[in-house]
C-alpha cells in the first residue's frame, strides 16, 4: 500500500527534479501506476522507487509510461468514426482541416483519422498534430509499426467501419509486424507536449482528447478544458473518451453534439 503522504512526497520530488507536475493527477490512478512499476521492477518499498526515479533520467522516462497507461486502438469505438465521416466532417465549411490529437499515445487514433479523411478525399488537404507526454509512446507512433497480434485485435472495429475492405489496403505486412503505409503519415507532426503545463499554438477544427482527463482532478480538468477551448476554432469539435466525464465547468465551454459518441462542440464566448 502507498499512503497519501508517500504519494505527495514522490510527486513533489519528481516536480522538483524534472519539472513535471503530477500533484493534481487523480490519486487512485497514480497509486495503481506506482504499484505496477514497483511490481515490474521487483521493488519492496517506495523508497527504492524514489531513489531510482531521482537518479536515473532514462528510468524516469520509462516510468511515465507506467504512471499513465496508454489506451488506444485502431478504430476504437467505431461509432465515433462513422459519426465523424457521415456527420461532423461534412458540416465543417473549411475543407483544409487542422486536427489535434492530444494524448495520441502510440498513434493508432491518428492513423485512423487519416484513413477516415481519405474516404472523404481530404487526406492531402489536412494537417494533423499528434502530442503526448511519453517519449516512448511517441517514438512508436512515429514508426507506425504494430505487431500482427495487435492488429488482429483491431480487426472487429476496423470491419465495422470498413465491412468490405482489407487491412492490407492500409498496412504493409511483414513476418511479425505491419507498418502503416507512408501516405497516412506524411501529413502528421508528432510532438512531445505536457497537456497540463504547456501552451499550444494554432487553432484546430477538431481536437481529440480521449481517455486523458480520467487521470486529472477537477482543477487540472478546468485548466485543460480552457486550453482545449482556446485551441479550437469557433464551432470546432472536441471528442473525449467513453471513460471521460465532462465536468460541470466544461458544460459552460462545450455543448453536446452527440452524447453517445462523446462529441462536443465549442461554445464561443462573447467578445
Amino acid at each position: 500500500m502507498i499512503s497519501d503522504e508517500e504519494l505527495t512526497a514522490l510527486m513533489q520530488a519528481i516536480n522538483n527534479r524534472y519539472g513535471l507536475d503530477f500533484t493534481n493527477y487523480e490519486r487512485t490512478s497514480l497509486k495503481r501506476g506506482i504499484v505496477r512499476l514497483m511490481m515490474k521492477n521487483k521493488m519492496e518499498s517506495i523508497i527504492e522507487l524514489w531513489s531510482l526515479v531521482l537518479k536515473d533520467n532514462e528510468f524516469f522516462q520509462l516510468t511515465i509510461d507506467e504512471l499513465l497507461v496508454n489506451l488506444t486502438e485502431l478504430f476504437r469505438n467505431p461509432d465515433v468514426w462513422i459519426k465523424l465521416r457521415e456527420m461532423v466532417i461534412p458540416e465543417i465549411e473549411n475543407k483544409s482541416l487542422n486536427i489535434w490529437h492530444a494524448g495520441c499515445s502510440t498513434g493508432e487514433e491518428v492513423y485512423t483519422m487519416n484513413i477516415v479523411l481519405e474516404t472523404l478525399n481530404l487526406l492531402n488537404k489536412s494537417k494533423l498534430l499528434a502530442t503526448d507526454l511519453s517519449k516512448k509512446a511517441l517514438n512508436k507512433a512515429k514508426k507506425g509499426e504494430y505487431s500482427l497480434v495487435t492488429l488482429k485485435q483491431y480487426l472487429v472495429p476496423f470491419l465495422k467501419f470498413f465491412p468490405n475492405r482489407e487491412m492490407t489496403d492500409y498496412f504493409d505486412f511483414h513476418d511479425k509486424h505491419a507498418n502503416i503505409k507512408s501516405k497516412y503519415a506524411t501529413n502528421v507532426t508528432f510532438k512531445r507536449h505536457n497537456l497540463v503545463m504547456d501552451k499550444m499554438d494554432g487553432k484546430y477544427d477538431i481536437i481529440f482528447c480521449r481517455n486523458v482527463m480520467i487521470y486529472f482532478d477537477d482543477s487540472l480538468k478546468k485548466r485543460v478544458l480552457d486550453l482545449l477551448h482556446s485551441s479550437l476554432k469557433d464551432n470546432g469539435y472536441l471528442i473525449i473518451g467513453y471513460y471521460d466525464i465532462m465536468p460541470d465547468y466544461g458544460k459552460t465551454k462545450f455543448s453536446i453534439y452527440d452524447v453517445r459518441t462523446r462529441i462536443y462542440k465549442k461554445i464561443s464566448q462573447p467578445k
